[in-house]
């Protein structure tokens, strides 16, 4: 509104002062908009940067921060905010405290027209109040900025966690949750976190009593309130399990129980469930759609009570609910589940629904008394933890327990917007972010807001339509809409088409969504004067409905479906892009960026190199369980999506592969028969970089018999290693040579200037694997003998390594399981007298692994003296292996645990024959001392082996740092006869490849070497290059080819000389 219609209003409105409201909402609400820091900053970097002059603070004494520490960083106080231009709060003030033309911010729970809230409403517009609804604040993305979600998490958690402990004393079981308080105890998430990690090492180490195991937490939704307390949960030694899986858990329990009654179990189960594991559809002909669910619950069945429930210890029920949409549990449900021996022992209501998803929830708690009981078999409600039924918590201002980090976390993103809110005369000097947070200004609800009035005068309360139509309107038709109505305004859109075609509407039911991933719904009674009219109405809310789909895929942000009668227009959510091919990859760690980068890029880039075939654009999507890593993962490529998967839900997972052309897997090993056999159903082609198992090798037939491809290998070893063999290989037979001998050297090593420990080795993942492999035997063939050497002597086993292309790399190798294989693989067992595979590393560390292998740190069995309440230092435990490997009477060591100096430690490991050389022990004790095995500190509680403290010592002294490069180097020999005469040839193939660091983001070599061979692997069956079809690898020349000169083209380059001998 301009200064003309303001005329006789004093607006304070841009004036630079803002106050900061007491809350009086609840005795309980301690955050803060705005910590005293984020109001230091505000007031130093003075108006003209900050826009912010004064700042008036309200006294409390209930505050998490005291009045003292805003006044000393310049803060006023003072109950009089008429001096403020903007004032700002959490939760909405009295309506006394609403002061005429000034600004306003704070959760109003207005903008949806919420019945509760319209007497602040109308306040706020008879003040002339410009109100900013932190809720409406969302970024580029359609995201809320300022939320408390996972807050409300966190708390929710351990105060069930708290209260667990309590019901199951009562119940006749201590249990480390005894010793857990509520999470307003602590004077930090810090301190709470750490509280509910000593219960988890109790429970680590003393375990549960079976009879109230397996305690099964499920958590019903994935949003950041149940991220929220999945992460507490994580602090507790845990497995999840999929939904499918709880028979399954519960029925080994019932056989523990009885066969071992005193046995302890050492973890807790938690279960993600979703609204597909939730209800089904009515017609057992269909399968679940999330987008027909939202827009007609009517047409799906609730089976929580059968599938999940009776397997349920704990509920974290994190997912908002509407009355339009079956129940997770009616209390007739619950209680014939208690009837029937259900384990539920207790609800954690995080979202407080009272009397919603769970009906039997039926009030609200508080902090100071969280719980209340609710008995089923008499259907009473009590307030102590004594007798039968179930305990159930349902506070609904949790994210206050947590006020400190709470307001640090919302103050962090609040001050951005200070700036422009403070200084602002006109909501157009704002940005635009700000601009659509606005609900009201100068007496009027702005633009984007009008439909609340609208919804007002045709309000669900206004009276019924008469027989002759809406309003006196001839005719008369019922209008479904579900989708973003509210957070992007469809609604607005919607009643402006009604309106403008001269017809009236009735606002007969409105569930509005809480959060912006929560779709909202209204019935609308539409009427118009004659039929033609209505018609065009029904179009063109036809039309926008439509709109909301773009090449065949919905827009997230503008998602809306529509029923008018018996007549639906709505799309599936998971369609994807028909006009593009589609790439599917599963897993978002390290390896897929490089993957995606590439497929993304393969049209632009790497056309011309398939003989000059053109690529069409590659639509790639990106799944993780998790859709904030495939986000992160995927920033800044064009072409990609990221979307949440998780692959247990065989459903879902086979809906999208249904619309793909490829998927890549870059998942564990143990996932990929699973998803093999969902590509084989629906007909689509598949690549993984993992070697071929015995499930994948099953699969062969089938996926033949489909004409499917499932090209498996396709990595750097195996992979690469593979294509570089099979091309020296086949050009050798093509020449009518014979091989004589072939050799293959590979490893992932840090760079030199990387290599800077005495192992000059680190990892990039958990160290076990690496570990592990060192103690297989390997098998391989030289010059016609068959070697076969020992686990156990391996790392003995290893030689002396140099590439003459490469004359600056001391290296060695270590032989690599069973090179036979390869021979076979290759076709050269009868004609090579020499097959060998070695894994390389850095000379010298084969010399100290083995001396740490017989000192013990790689014994994988439970270790006594990590069995106890008490944890010996890392100093007396390597003492302890020392000891054990004396054969004299006489201990070395003093029994305070240390080990002693250098040289007495080089002695010892000469003395009791663990070294073979001085120089070997001297490097092992430089080792030792450098993964700290030496110090004197306390052995962490999850350490139960020799092994388990290696890795942990290595995992944490021997990870990459930022500026770290890794590297790898593949490096192949073919020995090559002639029958003709011709000279004896050697044939040297050789990659060595660097982690990259590209636009500030760094990718590690190996998953340049993995990820962009195997998105090779996925273009070329995009392509329709492979004809093979089955389980195979990239043997034969239809992969290599092509393959090889496309990784060229992306530089991963291999240098090749042939020389006669």
């Amino acid at each position: 509104m301009d200064s003309a219609k303001r005329e006789g209003h004093c607006s304070l409105l841009g004036n630079g002062v803002v106050g900061i409201l007491s809350e009086t909402i609840n005795i309980w609400e301690r955050r803060v908009p705005l910590t005293p820091s984020h109001c230091a900053r505000l007031l130093l970097s003075g108006k003209g940067t900050s826009g912010v002059d004064r700042i008036i603070v309200q006294p409390s004494t209930k505050r998490i921060h005291h009045d003292a520490q805003y006044e000393d960083v310049g803060c006023e106080i003072s109950e009089d905010l008429s001096e403020c231009g903007l004032i700002i709060g959490i939760k909405q003030p009295k309506l006394e405290m609403i002061l005429p033309d000034r600004g306003y911010a704070f959760f109003s729970h207005t903008h949806k027209a919420q019945k509760e809230n319209l007497p602040l409403l109308d306040k706020i517009l008879a003040e002339r109040v410009s109100l900013y609804d932190y809720e409406l604040i969302v970024g580029d993305d359609g995201k809320r900025l300022l939320a408390f979600g996972k807050f409300a998490g966190r708390a929710g958690l351990i105060d069930f966690l708290h209260g667990l402990g309590q019901r199951y004393l009562n119940l006749g079981y201590s249990t480390p949750f005894l010793s857990l308080g509520a999470s307003h105890m602590y004077p930090s998430l810090a301190a709470a976190k750490a509280a509910v990690i000593a219960v988890g090492e109790e429970i680590a180490t003393l375990g549960l009593p079976a009879g109230i195991s397996p305690l099964v937490f499920v958590f019903t939704g994935d949003g950041n309130v149940s991220q929220g307390a999945q992460e507490i949960f994580k602090l507790l030694p845990h497995a999840f399990i999929n939904a499918d899986k709880l028979p399954e858990l519960a029925g080994a329990a019932n056989w523990t129980h009885h066969s071992q009654a005193t046995r302890r179990i050492f973890q807790v189960y938690g279960c993600i469930v979703t609204c597909r594991d939730m209800v089904a559809p009515k017609d057992s002909t269909r399968s679940f759609d999330k987008v027909d669910y939202y827009a007609h619950p009517e047409h799906y069945y609730s089976v929580f009570h059968e599938r999940i429930a009776p397997y349920a210890s704990a509920i974290v029920n994190c997912m908002y609910w509407e009355k339009r949409f079956p129940r997770l549990l009616s209390t007739k449900q619950l209680q014939d589940l208690m009837k029937n021996g259900c384990p539920l022992v207790g609800v954690s209501d995080v979202t407080c629904d009272i009397g919603g998803s769970l009906e039997f929830v039926n009030r609200t708690t508080s902090i100071e008394k969280p719980f209340f009981r609710y008995d089923p078999f008499t259907d009473s409600y009590h307030d102590d933890m004594e007798g039968d039924g179930v305990i159930c918590l349902a506070v609904d201002i949790l994210p206050t327990e947590f006020s400190r980090e709470a307001s640090q976390h919302f103050g962090d993103i609040l001050s951005q917007f200070i700036s422009s809110l403070a200084s602002a005369k006109e909501l157009t000097d704002l940005p635009t972010h700000l601009r659509k947070a606005c609900i009201t200004h100068g007496g009027a609800l702005t633009s984007l807001y009008e439909y609340i009035s609208r919804m007002r005068k045709s309000s669900i309360d206004s009276p019924p339509t008469t027989i002759n139509g809406l309003s006196g309107k001839n005719y008369c038709t019922l209008v479904s809409l579900s989708g973003h109505l509210f957070d992007q305004f469809l609604i607005n859109e919607a009643l402006d088409i009604i309106e403008a075609a001269g017809g009236s509407f009735r606002l007969v039911r409105c569930e509005v969504g809480q959060s912006t991933h929560a779709m909202s719904y209204s019935e609308l009674e539409v009427g118009a004067d004659d039929a033609a009219l209505l018609d065009k109405i029904i179009d063109s809310l036809t039309s926008l409905a439509n709109s909301s789909i773009t090449d065949g895929a919905i827009r997230k942000d503008r998602e809306l479906s529509l029923k008018i009668g018996k007549v639906s227009a709505y799309a599936s959510e998971d369609s994807i892009p028909r006009k593009r091919p589609a790439v599917l990859i599963l897993g978002a760690g390290r390896v897929c960026r490089p993957a995606a980068e590439f497929l993304a890029s393969a049209g632009s880039s790497y056309g011309g190199i398939l003989s000059g075939q053109d690529i069409e654009e590659i639509q790639v999507l990106v799944a993780s369980l998790y859709k904030e890593d495939a986000e992160e993962t995927i920033e800044g490529i064009k072409n990609a999506t990221p979307i949440q998967l998780d692959v247990m839900d065989i459903e879902r997972l086979s809906d999208y592969v249904s619309q793909v052309e490829v998927v890549l897997s870059l998942l564990p090993p143990s996932f990929h028969a699973a998803i093999a056999n969902i590509c084989i159903k629906n007909k689509k082609n598949m690549v993984t970089a993992s070697y071929v198992d015995d499930s994948m090798s099953k699969l062969h037939d089938s996926a033949k018999d489909a004409g499917v491809t499932i090209l498996c290998e396709m990595g750097l070893d195996p992979g690469i290693d593979h294509m570089m063999a099979m091309k020296m290989i086949d050009q050798a037979h093509t020449r009518r040579g014979k091989v004589k001998a072939f050799t293959s050297y590979c490893g992932g090593l840090p760079s030199p200037s990387s290599a800077n420990n005495p192992l000059a080795y680190k990892f990039s993942w958990n160290p076990a694997g690496a570990i592990r492999a060192g103690r297989n035997s390997a098998t391989y063939k030289f010059l016609g003998e068959v070697v076969h050497v020992d686990g156990s002597s391996l790392y003995d086993s290893a030689k002396t390594f140099r590439l003459p292309e490469l004359p600056a790399f001391a290296l060695e190798c270590l032989p690599n399981r069973n090179s036979l294989t390869y021979g076979d693989l290759y076709g050269i067992s009868e004609e090579a007298s020499t097959i060998f595979r070695a894994t390389l590393r850095y000379e010298g560390f084969s010399e100290i692994m083995a001396t740490l292998a017989n000192i013990g740190f790689f014994d994988m069995e439970h270790h006594p003296l990590l069995k106890g309440s008490q944890q010996p230092t890392f100093g007396a435990f390597l003492n302890e292996l020392l000891n054990v490997n004396s054969c004299t009477e006489t201990r070395n060591g003093s029994s305070d645990g240390s080990v002693g100096n250098d040289e007495e430690l080089v002695g010892r490991l000469i003395m009791l024959g663990l070294c073979k050389e001085k120089a070997a022990a001297v490097k092992t004790v430089k080792t030792i001392r450098f993964l700290g095995l030496h110090d004197d500190v306390q052995v962490p509680a999850t350490c139960l082996s020799a092994f388990d403290v290696a890795c942990q010592r290595m995992e944490e002294r021997l990870a990459y740092t930022s500026k770290e490069q890794d590297m790898v180097l593949l490096h192949h020999e073919v020995e090559v006869e002639f029958p003709d005469g011709r000279p004896t040839e050697n044939h040297r193939a050789t990659l060595l490849e660097f982690g990259r660091t590209e636009d500030g983001k760094a990718t590690t070599a190996m998953a340049l070497t993995v990820g962009i061979p195997a998105a090779v692997g996925a273009l070329l069956l995009l392509q329709k290059r492979v004809q093979e079809k089955g389980v195979i690898r990239p043997l034969r020349s239809e992969v290599y080819i092509p393959a090889l000169e496309i990784l060229e083209a992306t530089g991963i380059t291999m240098l090749e000389k042939v020389e006669t001998a």
